[in-house]
């Protein structure tokens, strides 16, 4: 699953794909139907990319990627993000069952279950994740002449 360019804008719902940048901040496109073309600056918004949101966990915090991974393996279909809270809870149990039920609340799992909506038919939704970008080269100190 790559996600990378795939970011969640603080106060606006919905998903969107950094399509650009500017001088003062980003030109996003929104991945739901409408395409909407948004620019952000980055002194007035917060951005979040889906690489590097995590969720509480009951010893370690669970990265958004494993739980939509978890969430695509699945045996069992993810209930509609409308579900109620018990029914989401449980469905969390099954696919994150370290998350931290007393700081997970019901808006975030509907939040994710949303997102995942919202990405599943995209085609990087089943591409490998980008490679991390090889180790920067020690520089060697020259010798003295």
């Amino acid at each position: 699953m790559n996600l990378r360019g795939l970011v969640s804008v603080s106060g606006k719902p919905g998903l969107y794909k950094v399509i650009g940048k500017n001088k003062n901040g980003f030109i996003l496109e929104s991945l739901d139907g409408l395409k909407t073309k948004l620019v952000v600056s980055i002194s007035a918004s917060k951005l979040a990319t889906l690489e590097d949101i995590t969720i509480f966990g009951e010893n370690t915090d669970l990265k958004l990627i494993d739980i939509l991974e978890r969430i695509k393996t699945s045996d069992s279909t993810p209930p509609d993000s409308k579900s109620d809270g018990k029914i989401l809870r449980a469905y969390f149990r099954e696919v994150a069952p370290d998350h931290d039920e007393e700081k997970v609340y019901a808006s975030d799992m509907k939040k994710i279950l949303t997102w995942y909506s919202l990405i599943k038919e995209m085609p990087l939704f089943d591409e490998e994740p980008a490679a991390a970008p090889a180790a920067a080269v020690a520089e060697t100190e020259k010798p003295a002449e």
